[in-house]
């Protein structure tokens, strides 16, 4: 109990000793408001921070303090950026209180009022727990934005500085989502939460004709941010320019598409998914129809809300009570082998794991913390969905898992079965995982009807090579000869340019499509 006490008055002594006069002229205060006015003066030159706009916040960094009690530094608003001193910061408290203000200037005789990015700033540090913010009005933040003026959200895959994001790969798609400008800076707060909340992957949010604010655990991570996200509004502005389109794996020529107006004001263009016969009725020129499982066939809510939890909560379960048979050992090689090559990227989430005849139980624990960091991170790599679908077979063995399928897929499959059409699933789940939930689906064994399973090691979803490696094992004379169905456009992108046929699956819960996508799109299977 004395013990508990002392800690107690030790803890609240710091906490006074943080707002005391001493505290806020310490060596840690003044190395990070001299930080911030060289930043700025550095934002300046690269059109970030010009005509007093833009802003910078940066966490007190002191290891004697606790993370969540340390001190908030930020530069005014109103005032020259690159002219800045260190004096002319704001202190404020781990709250938001202002603890200590700027003098006045010589002129106009009054001191700069505190930055109006003030509780867009508090949001990122309370949801986020950010290190530093920084708000940018760097032009390319503001026409990238407007480039669609309809979309919600900046999307760019394959480009290099995508590994300078935090979570992010080459191949992954990197998404920014962008909410409405308004009159005065303050009214944004309550929108950047929800964007915040909407993209727990997010380390930006874009303010159409406005700019940028991005996040990192600290000033360098950032900044470092700031500097990619930039690189990629710029690279995406200037393909635009040529005539490329930035958002998908081949940044192929721009499609200008001519149709009809469809739901939601989208103008689709159909494909062509048959020929007329005699008789005036379509008859498909495809012999093969490949799924996607996540918003075509299946729920995306399921997924997300029952298959990724099960796995998540049974990893050290499942791991220890297999931990001896071959198969586990296979998956623990895999997983050890993607940590190695994550700790040398530098990915978020990755420990080292200890030397497997350290002891099962610390091996067990650093593969469950490796394994949900990637499964958090939304990973689509093989270690992780091999062992998910080990996991998920015991789950459906044990009755503990039932596959859900939506009502129009059964009966679709039936109709596409009969008629010669060779059905088959491309997912980046395991083919375990994908036969497990199509032979154990709410309509019962779905896998008669499905003639074979294709999953990420014939390729990334969003690669072109992949659909020409599915259309060199399914048998086809022609690629055209291939339906492929999916909800997510980057993957249409890909299977189109392989030569596919592509319908996009609209389906409740999936995200949205850009405005202007050039694909036929259905709500049903029912419409093919």
């Amino acid at each position: 109990m004395a013990a508990a006490v002392a800690a107690s008055v030790a803890v609240n002594g710091a906490k006074m000793a943080m707002t005391s006069q001493a505290y806020l002229d310490s060596k840690p205060v003044k190395e990070t408001r001299a930080l911030i006015s060289e930043l700025c003066r550095h934002f300046y030159t690269l059109g970030w921070v010009s005509g007093t706009g833009g802003s910078i916040t940066i966490k007190v960094h002191d290891d004697s303090i606790p993370r969540h009690q340390q001190l908030i530094l930020m530069s005014p608003s109103g005032v020259q950026k690159e002219r800045m001193v260190p004096e002319d910061m704001y202190v404020l408290s781990p709250n938001g209180s202002v603890l200590s203000s700027p003098s006045p200037k010589a002129y106009p005789h009054r001191p700069p009022k505190c930055s109006d990015c003030a509780p867009l700033f508090l949001k990122a540090y309370e949801m986020r727990d950010a290190g530093a913010v920084i708000h940018s009005h760097g032009m390319e933040s503001c026409l990238v934005t407007m480039i669609n003026p309809l979309s919600k959200e900046f999307r760019i895959t394959h480009m290099e500085m995508i590994k300078g994001i935090r979570g992010h790969g080459y191949y992954d798609e990197l998404v920014v989502p962008i909410i409405e400008n308004t009159a005065h800076e303050g009214e944004l707060t309550e929108s950047l939460a929800e964007a915040i909340e909407a993209y727990p992957k997010t380390t930006a949010v874009l303010v159409r004709n406005h700019g940028i604010y991005v996040w990192g655990d600290s000033w360098i991570n950032a900044k470092t941010q700031a500097e990619c996200y930039h690189y990629l509004f710029d690279a995406a502005i200037k393909l635009h320019q040529v005539g490329l389109d930035w958002s998908t794996p081949n940044h192929g020529p721009i499609q200008v598409v001519r149709g009809v107006l469809g739901d939601g004001g989208n103008i689709n263009m159909s494909v062509k998914v048959g020929t007329q016969n005699a008789n005036h009725e379509i008859e498909p020129s495809w012999r093969c129809i490949v799924l996607d499982i996540e918003g075509t066939t299946t729920p995306i809510s399921f997924v997300s809300d029952v298959l990724f939890p099960y796995a998540r909560d049974n990893v050290g379960r499942h791991l220890s009570a297999t931990y001896d048979t071959e198969e586990t050992q296979e998956d623990i090689k895999l997983l050890c082998s993607q940590v190695l090559d994550d700790l040398e990227q530098g990915v978020v989430g990755a420990v080292p794991i200890p030397p497997l005849d350290a002891g099962k139980e610390e091996v067990i624990a650093a593969l469950v913390e490796n394994v949900e960091a990637m499964i958090r991170a939304d990973r689509k790599i093989t270690a992780l969905k091999q062992l998910q679908g080990h996991i998920w077979r015991t789950g459906f063995q044990n009755n503990e898992l039932k596959g859900i399928v939506f009502d129009d897929v059964p009966k679709a499959f039936e109709k596409w079965h009969a008629s010669g059409a060779k059905v088959y699933i491309y997912s980046s789940g395991s083919r375990l995982a994908q036969r497990l939930l199509f032979g154990n689906s709410n309509f019962g064994d779905l896998r008669k009807y499905l003639c074979g399973f294709f999953d990420t090691t014939v390729g990334n979803k969003k690669e072109t090579q992949s659909y020409v490696e599915i259309a060199e094992s399914v048998g086809v004379d022609m690629p055209s000869e291939i339906l492929f169905v999916t909800d997510v456009f980057q993957e249409a992108v890909a299977a189109k340019a392989a030569g596919l046929e592509v319908i996009i699956s609209v389906r409740p819960g999936n995200g949205p499509l850009p405005g202007i996508h050039g694909f036929r799109t259905i709500n049903s299977f029912r419409e093919i």
